[in-house]
């Protein structure tokens, strides 16, 4: 029993915008399908904001909040934001100030030489080069280096006062007290002037993996996507519902559901 209740029980009549992980929620087999990029564009119609939500660097951030209809990108864990003003000016929020932040990377990048060391067959992810805050280790997409390498680079990097935690496929690390829930918050506060509240019904998330762990605990509305359930029993908050399908035809289910309550209630 893993205590999720299906997608259908949710109330969904509200929502208003929508927070999504990327990789192994918004993508398939590590791809952007056609028909997931279709719900963003329906989604986008119909008044419902999207926001992705990533471990991915600041360098695909201004990419996707350029080129997909979303209203912004938060990446690198909560190290930073994206989004585009209402006339299309790139404005981008950091979690740390410039200057701590040059600091702290500095010693991130010392702490990173010495885990990839440690741990055999670590290497950095390829999209590190495109990082402003966190640095990415390589676990689950160019190299398979398997749940206890990670597990050992998690906890290396935690005996050093680092934090590190797992999407479905890097070790991301980083220095400094946020997350991906602590720039969701800021971003709602200072894109629309609103506030995540304790049982907000307007916003909802949707992700698969263990850094979404912040975000399941602080949405009422959270959801997992069915591949969410391999990693159940290392989640510290577990979403509240889950899909039928997987990866982006999850987000594809969420989407029409979403849709469906909307046209109820209009």
């Amino acid at each position: 029993m893993t205590g999720l209740r299906p997608l259908r029980d949710a109330d969904l009549s509200r929502v208003e915008a929508v927070f999504a992980d990327v990789d192994g929620t918004l993508t398939t087999g590590g791809r952007l399908r056609a028909s997931t990029l279709a719900m963003l564009e329906r989604l986008d119609r119909a008044g419902v904001a999207v926001v992705l939500v990533t471990g991915r660097p600041a360098g695909f951030a201004e990419a996707w909040a350029r080129t997909l209809p979303v209203a912004g990108v938060i990446a690198e864990n909560g190290g930073l934001s994206v989004r585009l003003d209402a006339r299309g000016a790139l404005r981008k929020c950091y979690a740390r100030p410039a200057r701590v932040r040059s600091r702290e990377r500095r010693r991130l990048e010392r702490v990173v030489r010495s885990a990839l060391r440690a741990v055999p067959g670590a290497r950095m992810s390829t999209d590190s080069l495109y990082t402003e805050v966190d640095l990415a280790i390589d676990v689950n997409e160019g190299v398979r280096l398997g749940p206890e390498a990670a597990r050992r680079l998690e906890s290396f990097f935690a005996a050093r006062g680092v934090n590190a935690v797992r999407s479905s496929v890097h070790v991301n690390a980083w220095i400094g007290p946020f997350d991906k829930a602590w720039m969701v918050r800021r971003f709602i506060r200072t894109a629309w002037k609103q506030r995540l509240r304790p049982d907000d019904r307007r916003y909802l998330y949707v992700g698969d993996s263990l850094n979404d762990a912040p975000l399941f605990a602080a949405f009422p509305l959270s959801v997992g996507v069915a591949n969410v359930r391999a990693v159940l029993g290392l989640l510290a908050h577990r979403p509240r519902f889950v899909t039928r399908a997987p990866e982006g035809p999850g987000f594809e289910e969420v989407a029409r559901a979403v849709l469906r309550a909307r046209r109820a209630t209009a």
